[in-house]
């Protein structure tokens, strides 16, 4: 499970360090694409898979379901962190999320999400009062 908020740097070749406490768990490769909100999302192999094998369960007639498949596959960039535990966002998802040199890498439970600093900041920001009034409908009883 993927916990905490951390701020590490892109370097100039858009190589990201992942957080010392992410690596195990992604150290036998990853995908990384394009998650909601103009963040990426950081899978763990396995966990990309289960979510393919559902996606691909969803019969090909459904049209938001081929919609969402197209992006999150053609987006998708899958390789395995180097020995200090860096990955390269490619251009592209660089563009997608916005992401300058200052990121926020968070802990989202099966995956971790990657955004631009000054955007995840935003997005807490603008999220925060709502957070307390949507914890009832989300989980019930809490």
């Amino acid at each position: 499970m993927f916990l905490g908020t951390h701020t590490p740097r892109l370097d100039d070749k858009g190589r990201l360090i992942l957080p010392a406490k992410f690596r195990d768990e992604l150290a036998e490769g990853l995908v990384v694409t394009k998650g909601q909100e103009r963040c990426l999302y950081v899978f763990p192999m396995a966990e990309f898979r289960r979510l393919a094998e559902q996606l691909q369960a969803t019969p090909v007639t459904h049209k938001a379901a081929r919609a969402y498949s197209r992006v999150f596959f053609a987006s998708a960039f899958d390789q395995v962190p180097d020995k200090q535990g860096r990955i390269t966002i490619p251009p592209a998802l660089r563009e997608y999320g916005g992401l300058r040199r200052d990121l926020a890498v968070i802990g989202a439970s099966s995956r971790v999400e990657v955004w631009d600093a000054e955007a995840w900041e935003t997005y807490l920001a603008d999220s925060e009062e709502s957070f307390a009034d949507i914890e009832e409908g989300v989980l019930p009883g809490f």
